[in-house]
């Protein structure tokens, strides 16, 4: 049986599922960014990519994901972005081996995400009490992740398996865990993604252009107008 540390461990891993699952369903987007190679360099050259964060910070934006990198300059820049922006529900992209994930942890971030189903890689970051969201691509890798636990997955590349995948697998499917729709998707995928029964949608690279987030990303989060 195990001990009672691991279950301690097993139910704060469960608990920072729950807690983000909460989080996405109060705002169910998550923005994806990526740094460039001068924003590793050294925070002289960072300018740009903060002015994109201060954007989302103040549209209101919650959870942002920064891509994971091997340049030794990520860690860096990863701690300046806590402190500057410690009101974020920050996370990090593209994990995909045992050093990023040990990355993750000692920044003590939220969570993160990786592009494809690693069950090896998913028991270390649960060893480590990290919450790591694992991407799935079909029914199998979607089943065998709830299986293994996770409460929440990331379906990747979303945009190529079409809005209606989720749907078309609700029936046959006994039980489907949470699901961010990411890969592919644009600002004006957000609501009918939502709406064809996703519970989150993350989008990455075509939001910014040159240094400025698509306006249509506002409007998307403006309050509606209330009448007296």
């Amino acid at each position: 049986m195990p001990n009672t540390s691991e279950r301690s461990g097993d139910c704060l891993w469960l608990d920072r599922q729950e807690i983000l699952i909460a989080s996405l369903r109060a705002q169910p987007l998550v923005v994806v960014l990526r740094s460039e190679h001068d924003d590793l360099e050294g925070s002289s050259s960072r300018a740009s990519l903060f002015a994109v964060f201060e954007q989302l910070h103040l549209l209101g934006v919650r959870h942002v994901e920064l891509a994971w990198s091997p340049h030794p300059g990520w860690m860096s820049l990863m701690k300046e972005v806590q402190k500057c922006f410690a009101g974020l529900c920050l996370g990090a992209a593209s994990i995909s081996c045992p050093e990023a994930l040990q990355s993750v942890a000692e920044l003590g971030l939220a969570y993160a995400m990786t592009s494809y189903w690693d069950p090896d890689l998913h028991q270390k970051a649960r060893e480590m009490h990290q919450l790591l969201v694992p991407g799935v691509f079909t029914p199998t890798e979607i089943q065998q992740a709830y299986r293994c636990g996770c409460r929440l997955v990331k379906l990747f590349p979303a945009s190529v398996l079409g809005v209606d995948y989720w749907r078309q697998l609700a029936g046959p499917m006994e039980a489907l865990p949470f699901v961010i729709a990411a890969g592919g998707l644009t600002v004006q995928d957000f609501i009918p993604w939502l709406n064809a029964g996703y519970d989150a949608v993350a989008l990455g690279r075509g939001l910014v252009q040159q240094g400025q987030l698509d306006p249509a990303l506002q409007a998307y989060l403006k309050p509606p107008a209330t009448t007296a």
